[in-house]
C-alpha cells in the first residue's frame, strides 16, 4: 500500500495500526486498566469506520459490524468473558453471512477438504485445547467463518489468510487457557496474529468491493448487491 495513500487517503488504517501497536507494547505493563481495555477496542473500532468511509455498500456495513463487534468482544473480554465471547460469536455470525452472500461458483477439491477442515476441525481442536465445551461451541463460529471465508469470491491471499489468522490467534488463547503450552509464546503471538487476520480481512474485502470484481467472481445464485 503507498505511503501516500495509507497517509492522506486512509487515514483511519493509520491510525488503527498506530492503536495496535500501543495496545500490544503496553499490554503488560503497569497501565490503567480502563485505559487499556479502551485502547484494545481502539484498532477494530477505526477498521469498522474505515469500512464505512471506503464503501457504503450493505456489504461494507456488514464487514463494519464485524469489525464494530470485534471492537466490542476485545474489551469485553477484558471485562467478562462470557459477553465478550458473545460479541465475537455474533461478529462471526455476520461475517458468515457477508462470505455466503459473495459464495466462489467452484472449488477445487484441495479446497474443499480445507473448508471442511476449518469448519469441523476447528471446534474440535478449540474444545480440547480449552477443556471447555463452551469454548467448543464457540469454535463452531470460529470454524464457520474461516470456512466460508476460504470458500468466498474474496482473495484468499488477504481475506483467507485473515480469517486463518484469527482461527490460529483464537487457538493459541484456548492453549493458554487449557495449560497446554508455555504462556510466553501465545502472549507474544495472541495479538499480532489477531489484528493482522482482521486488518488483512476488513482492506481485502474493501479493495474487492471497491474495484468492482467480485460481480465477475460470484456464483450464479447470487444477488447484485
Amino acid at each position: 500500500m503507498p505511503k501516500r495513500a495509507l497517509i492522506q487517503a486512509r487515514p483511519y488504517l493509520l491510525f488503527s495500526l498506530v492503536a495496535a501497536i500501543l495496545y500490544w507494547i503496553y499490554a503488560d505493563e503497569n497501565v490503567g486498566g480502563l485505559y487499556l481495555t479502551l485502547l484494545k477496542g481502539v484498532p477494530l473500532a477505526l477498521l469498522a469506520v474505515y469500512a464505512l468511509v471506503r464503501h457504503h455498500s450493505t456489504d461494507a456495513k456488514m464487514l463494519a459490524g464485524v469489525m464494530a463487534l470485534g471492537s466490542l468482544g476485545d474489551m469485553g473480554v477484558e471485562i467478562d468473558w462470557f459477553w465478550g465471547g458473545a460479541a465475537f460469536f455474533l461478529g462471526h455470525a455476520v461475517a458468515i453471512g457477508l462470505y455466503l452472500r459473495h459464495r466462489r461458483p467452484a472449488l477445487a477439491s484441495s479446497q474443499k477438504v480445507l473448508v471442511v477442515a476449518l469448519l469441523l476441525v476447528t471446534p474440535v481442536v478449540s474444545w480440547l485445547l480449552s477443556g471447555s465445551l463452551d469454548v467448543g461451541f464457540y469454535g463452531l463460529a470460529l470454524g464457520g467463518m474461516a470456512a466460508a471465508a476460504w470458500a468466498s469470491s474474496f482473495t484468499r491471499y488477504r481475506v483467507g489468510i485473515g480469517a486463518v489468522l484469527f482461527v490460529i490467534s483464537d487457538l493459541l488463547i484456548f492453549a493458554r487457557m487449557g495449560e497446554r503450552i508455555d504462556p510466553w509464546l501465545p502472549n507474544l503471538l495472541i495479538w499480532p496474529t489477531y489484528y493482522l487476520g482482521q486488518f488483512l480481512i476488513c482492506t481485502g474485502v474493501i479493495q474487492a468491493l471497491r474495484r468492482g470484481d467480485l460481480e465477475q467472481r460470484r456464483g450464479p445464485f447470487a444477488k447484485h448487491h
